[in-house]
């Protein structure tokens, strides 16, 4: 019986050099690997020794053989294969224990070169891999170092391995080859959206205890070349998260980077209900809670800046579900630990290949589209009215405009002094969405602006508007009837502007 072993991730991997030796086996082995098991005091035989084949081309070519692949792939259950394998002088490799370069690492450097990025692209490794796993009723083949334990024990028993347990192998063996040939070729990419096949490769975090309801299950995953984001998040404190949790925090996360200056936002059931920019951030959060301080109970709290003792002074008293920010002071962070469910979260921004992109599966496949990320330039905007809107509305819709996007359509926002004091979101009727703006915001509608996510379709929106007291409206414009809504405006004395951008957010 012969094993080869020969990895990149030497973890534990003596324990299945000496598991394997114990149980009989004559143990071939590679470079680096050779040296820890020869060091460990484990028999073992040189790659080149065994093929009579020297490694060639800085180790390039070492296991790329007949001696190695005819080993792994001949058929136990065919006589003419092992005859054949017999006449060459090639011996039977019944276990094959491998994992690959670390290329998501090297080229997660800062400045990697082609050339380094190349060297590290394992060639022998996934052929091996793959050679053994296709033949993982006669040959056993192990990826996963956390895999050594129980498969060491059941060899060092004596036990065989059922079918069962050698095609799970072998899955694991084919997926780690797929998630590296993805992660090669989306950092090869330079434009993913025009490749006609894509691959997304993602690597498991953790078991969630279900998805949004209890009989759903739901696992989280993150992005293999990706950094940072709300999957690679520090828990700080608090209960572990759920899956909701983790859609709502991201909301938070994402809407709230989305600002150059000092913001707060509160998100519940992944729609921002609070929003607020200001030099101080106890001030911005004050402002985004009074938002809508009804939904902000056990919601998510997201800033764009460090968490100060001042801010977490004045968050007492509200729960929260979640805090999430890109660090905390530590006298802030004392007191925030004092809530015992709050999850406290520190996050980084992502950066990767996907950072840019949003996918949804449906029936039978994904849609997949570029980040709603567009650079504005509000010099570009039309006013459309004879009243142009004054330095303080345009301040303010330009806010509005700047939260539309993180929000359900259709969507209306109505903004104060920097502020989101009233929201309607996700209706089917943006008349609807009006109402549902006005009421959250009662009397503070009087003298703020509104901002719709897509084109006016009748003046009855306006006329609404006008009604609660809203004096200057941002739209993208570009409906049939656009005269009637801008007659409606003047006739109202509104201030109007296009756009011609719209907001859209499913």
């Amino acid at each position: 019986m012969k094993a080869l072993l020969s990895v990149y991730n030497k973890k534990e991997i003596e324990l299945m050099g000496i598991s394997l030796s114990e149980a009989g086996y004559e143990i071939i082995s590679t470079g680096g690997t050779y040296n820890s098991l020869n060091k460990a005091g484990v028999p073992v035989q040189q790659i080149s020794d065994f093929t009579g084949s020297p490694e060639i081309l800085d180790g390039r070519v070492k296991t790329l053989h007949p001696k190695v692949h005819g080993g792994i792939l001949a058929r136990r259950d065919i006589p003419d294969h092992l005859e054949e394998i017999e006449s060459y002088g090639i011996s039977e490799i019944d276990v094959v224990v491998a994992n690959l370069y670390p290329f998501v690492d090297t080229v997660r450097k800062e400045d990697v070169s082609l050339s380094e990025a190349l060297e590290n692209i394992d060639i022998g490794g996934p052929t091996m891999i793959r050679s053994a796993a296709k033949n993982f009723p006669d040959v056993l083949v192990i990826v996963d170092p956390s895999d050594y334990g129980w498969v060491a024990e059941k060899i060092s028993c004596g036990q065989g391995f059922t079918k069962d347990e050698r095609k799970k192998l072998a899955q694991k063996a084919f997926q780690h080859v797929a998630l590296y040939d993805t992660a090669i070729s989306t950092w090869l990419s330079e434009a993913l959206l025009e490749s006609a096949e894509l691959s997304i490769g993602l690597s498991k975090v953790t078991d969630l205890r279900y998805g949004e309801n209890p009989h759903q299950d739901a696992v989280l995953y993150r992005d293999t070349l990706g950094e940072g984001g709300i999957v690679q998040a520090e828990q700080l404190h608090g209960l572990p998260m759920s899956y909701t949790n983790y859609l709502d925090a991201d909301a938070a996360w994402t809407t709230v980077t989305s600002f150059n200056k000092t913001a707060c936002v509160v998100v519940k059931h992944t729609n921002p209900c609070g929003i607020s920019v200001d030099d101080d951030q106890s001030s911005a959060y004050e402002d985004a809670f009074q938002g809508d301080s009804i939904s902000a109970y056990g919601g998510i709290v997201g800033f764009n800046t460090v968490v100060t003792k001042k801010t977490a002074k004045v968050m007492r008293g509200v729960l929260f579900d979640i805090i999430v920010a890109p660090d905390y002071e530590v006298e802030a962070l004392d007191i925030l630990r004092k809530r015992k469910r709050t999850r406290i979260l520190k996050a980084n921004y992502h950066s990767g290949p996907f950072s840019n992109l949003e996918a949804l599966t449906i029936t039978g496949g994904m849609l997949i589209q570029t980040s709603d990320q567009i650079q504005e330039d509000p010099s570009t905007w039309k006013v459309v009215t004879d009243r142009h809107p004054t330095e303080t509305e345009l301040s303010d819709l330009e806010f509005a405009w700047s939260c539309l996007q993180h929000i359900k359509s259709n969507t209306i926002v109505l903004a104060k002094n920097n502020t989101l004091v009233g929201m309607g979101a996700g209706q089917p009727n943006r008349l609807v969405s009006v109402h549902l703006a006005l009421r959250i915001a009662g009397d503070r509608s009087v003298g703020s602006s509104l901002a719709s996510d897509a084109f006016m379709p009748f003046a009855d929106n306006v006329e609404l508007a006008a009604r609660g007291g809203i004096t200057a409206i941002i739209q993208p414009g570009g409906s049939i009837r656009d005269e009637e809504v801008i007659e409606a405006a003047n006739h109202h004395s509104l201030a109007m502007m296009f756009t011609g951008i719209r907001h859209f957010n499913h």
